[in-house]
């Protein structure tokens, strides 16, 4: 019997919060849809005291910025840009271009195409997240977008250096130091400064997303990502201590951030909710994953692996830790995650920030449909065709008669011009 212990927020409060933020988001857009820059200095000042003469950096300034920032911190943005690379480079060799002769003259193929040009906003305000900078430019340039513009806010009134070398040696096109709502809707609708993009992607924060789900359409977007969420499945061969730290990492993220627990272990279920609470009296960020794990924050006892599945599956999470003794049960049967993390050598962290895997991935049981961010969001799948003489006359025959079954007499016409122009006589 799947059973909780503890258990978040109602559907109810959740729902009186997105809307106040669905409001609050619809109104910066229509700004900027009306105002243009004017809307997106101002909102700029208002949110994050930032208002420069343009917040497009120089490649002057960029060069500056990457002599100013340590060589450590570079060569660890190196690293991990590498190990990124490398992934989606080996992920983007497995998309391939076909054609296939389906009937004798009858030729179908498709193209992997990639898009034109894409926004990647990489998020700040309480992190500067570095990270993003890797998974959202340097995947797009892998994939083959000819333009990427990235876009990130200011930090406490200064411009956050390290994201800035990120995205310059990820390969952004242009930088420009612009957050939130106000980021996304410029790339979208364009303004006199910035000319709009065809693609808006990246993490953030609940009016993040929520902004990418009303700018879908105008633009297309990778996935609804944001706030972070984490599910941690243990049974008894695990220890607290380790789950309540994997637990509170992602917690940290904001005080909306979701993180849960599945064990078959009523014992691990208790030892780590006492473990959360002595470890956050000492975690430098307990305010708000403390707020995160109090308002947010779930554990779910199940009888056995099977129940285990069922609980996740339908959670649905963006991260999953598998803590068991046997994590490839999970792998071969879970269906609904954004990423798996299996074992205890590997963990959340190691995919946000460096090992290769992609982190900007479903949140809010968007896994049921989508997986994460990879090379293939940026390619459009495009199908082709022709046709010889003989196979035209061979196809249009049948078309002929689809088309009068369903009443499309134009239809039915182009089938029927070629039957008469390619049918040997």
């Amino acid at each position: 019997m799947i059973r909780y212990i503890k258990k978040g927020k109602s559907d109810a409060e959740l729902k009186a919060a997105e809307t106040k933020i669905k409001e609050t988001v619809e109104q910066i857009i229509k700004d900027i849809e009306e105002q243009g820059d004017a809307a997106v200095r101002s909102y700029s000042e208002s949110f994050d005291q930032w208002a420069p003469s343009a917040f497009r950096l120089t490649k002057d300034e960029i060069r500056q910025i990457i002599n100013r920032v340590p060589q450590q911190q570079i060569d660890d943005i190196l690293f991990a840009q590498e190990q990124i690379r490398h992934f989606a480079e080996q992920q983007r060799s497995a998309i391939k271009d076909i054609e296939v002769e389906t009937l004798p003259g009858v030729f179908l193929g498709h193209r992997n195409i990639p898009v034109n040009s894409v926004g990647c906003y990489i998020p700040g305000g309480r992190y500067p997240m570095i990270a993003s900078a890797h998974m959202s430019v340097l995947t797009a340039k892998v994939a083959g977008v000819n333009r990427v513009i990235a876009c990130t806010p200011a930090a406490r009134g200064a411009i956050p250096e390290a994201t800035v070398c990120a995205m310059h040696f990820a390969g952004a096109d242009e930088i420009y130091i612009l957050g939130g709502v106000q980021a996304l809707a410029a790339m979208a609708i364009g303004t006199a400064s910035i000319k709009p993009v065809d693609m808006i992607v990246g993490p953030g924060n609940a009016y993040v997303a929520e902004a990418k789900r009303q700018l879908f359409g105008r633009v297309g977007i990778d996935l609804l990502a944001g706030p972070t969420e984490v599910l941690v499945i243990a049974d008894e061969s695990t220890d607290a201590e380790l789950v309540a730290c994997d637990l509170l990492g992602q917690s940290e993220h904001g005080p909306t951030s979701p993180a849960a627990l599945i064990t078959t272990s009523e014992r691990i279920a208790k030892e780590t909710i006492s473990e959360i609470e002595r470890q956050l009296k000492t975690l430098p960020t307990a305010a708000i994953a403390g707020a995160a794990w109090q308002e947010y924050g779930a554990v779910i006892l199940v009888d056995n692996y099977e129940e285990a599945l069922q609980a996740a599956d339908e959670l649905a999470c963006e991260h999953v830790e598998v803590l068991t003794k046997d994590p490839d049960y999970f792998l071969e049967k879970m269906t609904n995650y954004g990423a798996l993390f299996l074992g205890p050598e590997t963990n959340v962290a190691y995919g946000d920030k460096v090992i290769g895997t992609n982190h900007t991935l479903p949140t809010r049981r968007n896994a049921r449909f989508t997986g994460g961010l990879w090379v293939g969001k940026f390619l459009k799948t495009c199908t082709y065709q022709r046709c010889t003489p003989e196979a035209s006359a061979l196809i249009g025959t049948y078309a002929m008669r689809l088309c009068e079954l369903e009443g499309f007499a134009g239809h039915k016409e182009q089938a029927a011009l070629r039957v008469r122009r390619y049918q040997k006589k």
